[in-house]
């Protein structure tokens, strides 16, 4: 659970309203819980717990080799030598990744002072920072070096043993803490770096529940080897879990095949609809069993579906599920 002074964006909280009162065919699709491990494979997600030493590409090449799956991906690029939440799509789910960068991400940092300053002017500065805040990417980075502002949502401080500072902050995806740190050192009228990094959330996905690298590797001789299905199966989670924390939007089975066709969503095929959508909002396009088909961006707030009767409302940028899953109904009229 998130402290009451810790809110991510992920934390928002939002209410189901039920827009027709319609029924799912049993026949077709499947509920996230009900899958195989085979099919989890084609779409599926591992919550890892980075190890200090290799890079991220090099996990997700190891879990391609390991696993034999031809599509890995992972979640926000962590440093060699910081260690924490790293998501790990596989299949289908590693284009459902990018969701995650609207959920908010949290981290304990060790921040290396390099003069002694007193800790209450230590607390007051670190308050100063939470809000909008201006960075430079640091030279080492994957992104193209432009000041660009970012939202700290919250920053704790810990504790301070001589001049290594720790602390805690929740911010938006993309801020760098390296910089963080440094800025915070300018402001405090001395220099300052960070010594270490732990990721500890991503969105509602916290580093007290996460696997290993070795349990990844174990549990996949077990499934393998001796027919043992549990272990695998309590460590890789269906590509749903990745579309937990942003508003869905649920339609008639009889909507689903079109949109793997490349339809666009219209209000007509919406069911039911979270509360506080508005306009150009991202979006998760769900069924009734609880199946994620796509992502995309709304054209109208929860309020406008509730009052049209037609019209698109779902501009559809991504499509998980795959053709045939579902009747093509649509066909018919």
């Amino acid at each position: 659970m998130a402290n009451a002074n810790h809110q991510l964006p992920a934390d928002n909280i939002r209410n189901r309203l039920i827009k027709a009162n319609v029924s799912t065919n049993p026949h077709y699709g499947k509920p996230p819980s009900k899958r195989s491990i085979d099919e989890l494979f084609e779409a599926g997600v591992f919550f890892i717990d980075k190890p200090s030493g290799p890079t991220c590409h090099q996990i997700d090449a190891w879990i391609r080799d390991m696993l034999q799956i031809p599509k890995v991906g992972h979640a926000g690029t962590l440093d060699p030598k910081v260690t924490g939440v790293l998501p790990i799509g596989i299949g289908r789910a590693a284009r459902g990744l990018h969701v995650l960068s609207q959920t908010g991400k949290e981290y304990v940092a060790v921040m290396k002072l390099h003069e002694p300053i007193p800790e209450k002017k230590i607390k007051k500065t670190l308050q100063e920072f939470v809000g909008t805040i201006t960075q430079l990417p640091p030279v080492r980075s994957a992104v193209k070096r432009v000041r660009r502002k970012r939202n700290i949502y919250y920053i704790e401080f810990i504790e301070i043993k001589g001049t290594e500072v720790l602390f805690r902050v929740g911010c938006q995806a993309g801020t760098y803490i390296r910089t963080l740190c440094v800025d915070i050192g300018k402001k405090l009228g001395c220099k300052a770096h960070m010594a270490a990094l732990r990721r500890t959330r991503v969105g509602k996905i916290y580093d007290n529940n996460l696997c290993t690298l070795h349990d990844i590797k174990d549990n996949y001789i077990f499934w393998k080897e001796e027919n043992n299905e549990k272990p695998i199966q309590s460590i890789i989670h269906p590509i749903e879990s990745l579309f937990k924390f942003i508003p869905h939007i649920v339609i008639r089975d009889s909507a689903v095949d079109a949109l793997c066709h490349g339809a666009d969503l219209a209000i007509p095929g919406i069911v039911e609809v979270d509360t506080d959508i508005q306009k150009k909002d991202s979006v998760a396009i769900m069924t009734l069993k609880g199946e994620v088909v796509g992502f995309g961006k709304t054209t109208c707030s929860t309020e406008e579906i509730f009052q049209k009767d037609a019209g698109v409302c779902v501009i559809v940028e991504q499509v998980y599920m795959k053709k045939g899953t579902y009747p093509p109904i649509w066909k018919k009229h």
